[in-house]
């Protein structure tokens, strides 16, 4: 990623500044018209006309609301995707902010109206800077990232295919990047690290089947509760004495469901959960203990199982080289004392994995809790609470443009 003549990023702090005023502006308006899933007109509507009148060629995606917007610059080289997720979350909101949701039971409560926003300011900062692209930079408006696996819809689409510059010249995307706002860190904090920094998320669904009857006379049915119980409880053990800790998963039962009253034994019972991993070497194991675990408690009382466990998204794995590339310039654009190496994975899914799968890059977590806050009570992401500074877009926007100049530098 690294270049012989690096791009002058010394004055994008100051002109991502300027820029702040109109990326509220934008941001309040996603967070007040909120929208769920991969079909998002009116927020796509909102993206499309605060990028009018920039030199972009768009592409409007058809499987979902997508926006692939390209930025050529005046010499050739290769292109740079910077991506921006835009889905909201099915959740009220209580923040009691005067731009709250207007719409019931949906809530931009994990930032994706800050990614929006900074990547459309990012787009209009390059433009600016258009004369040091050598190459192309690709803006990917994406949807669904809240488990609709939006990302992997516009790869799908042909998000990578992006052909030739208007000269001719061969430019193949050899970089991605995307920034993740958290209220886990003071405002304008940047973390990342190399190798994997969030976790694939599975789930699974465990039926036990059994021979329902009357509660007095147990001994005339095949209870699945019992086995269930044993179930959940094996699982917990499986994972801690089967799972290396050095290259951990969770495995987290968020449901278990049998009966209807109190007088009858059921006929069946369901399990439910998620399973997190940072290797797929975890992942599989995790998927064959679940299996093992449930045929052969359910074999030694009796009765019938069936397993099923359904895969989500992949490990994110970001290039060793574009974190420590990322962080570099993090350090240049804020000073090291912001910026925070992460020691472990986040737990936390999301699909700009399925990018990362294709292309070198890296994911990196912006703080957003204002600094006279308590970390340690801020609300999370994914809270009907939570709570985003918007001082800190300004380091988002520079930090978008100043990651694809660089890698659009000159050799």
């Amino acid at each position: 990623m690294g270049m012989a003549n690096p791009a002058d990023i010394s004055t994008l702090a100051e002109e991502s500044l300027d820029l702040l005023d109109d990326t509220i502006a934008l941001r309040r308006r996603l967070h007040e018209w909120p929208e769920l899933g991969n079909h998002l007109p009116k927020t796509r509507e909102e993206v499309l006309a605060a990028l009018e009148g920039l030199p972009l060629d768009i592409t409007l995606h058809e499987t979902t609301s997508g926006i692939v917007a390209s930025l050529e610059g005046n010499k050739p080289g290769p292109t740079m995707l910077l991506r921006g997720d835009m889905d909201a979350l099915p959740m009220p909101e209580d923040t009691g902010v005067e731009f709250s949701s207007r719409v019931a039971n949906v809530m931009h409560a994990c930032g994706h109206d800050t990614h929006t926003a900074m990547l459309v300011s990012a787009a209009r900062l390059l433009t600016a800077h258009r004369d040091q692209i050598h190459g192309r930079v690709v803006f990917m408006f994406q949807p669904g990232e809240e488990g609709h696996a939006g990302a992997r819809f516009m790869l799908d689409e042909g998000l990578l295919d992006v052909g030739p510059l208007s000269d001719g010249s061969t430019s193949e995307v050899t970089g991605a990047f995307a920034i993740h706002t958290t209220s886990s860190l003071p405002t304008g904090f940047i973390s990342t690290r190399g190798g994997p920094i969030m976790a694939s998320s599975d789930t699974l669904a465990i039926r036990v089947i059994g021979k329902g009857g009357h509660a007095s006379e147990p001994f005339r049915t095949l209870d699945p509760i019992p086995a269930a119980c044993e179930i959940v409880q094996a699982l917990q053990s499986m994972i801690t004495r089967r799972i290396n800790v050095f290259n951990p998963g969770v495995l987290t039962v968020t449901q278990l469901n049998a009966g209807t009253t109190t007088n009858v034994i059921p006929e069946f019972a369901e399990i439910k959960g998620t399973i997190r991993a940072i290797s797929e070497v975890t992942r599989r194991m995790i998927h064959d203990g679940v299996t093992r675990v449930a045929e052969g408690i359910a074999a030694a009382h009796g009765l019938e199982v069936s397993v099923k466990l359904v895969d989500g998204y992949d490990v994110t794995v970001n290039s060793k080289t574009y974190a420590q590339t990322a962080g570099d310039i993090a350090q240049e654009i804020i000073g090291a004392e912001r910026f925070i190496e992460l020691p472990n994975p986040v737990m936390g899914a999301e699909d700009f994995g399925y990018v990362l799968n294709h292309v070198p890059g890296a994911m990196v977590f912006l703080g957003a809790t204002p600094h006279e806050r308590n970390l340690a009570s801020a609300a999370p992401n994914h809270s009907n609470r939570v709570f985003y500074d918007e001082a800190c877009m300004s380091t988002g926007i520079s930090l978008y443009s100043a990651v694809a100049l660089r890698h659009l530098s000159a050799a």
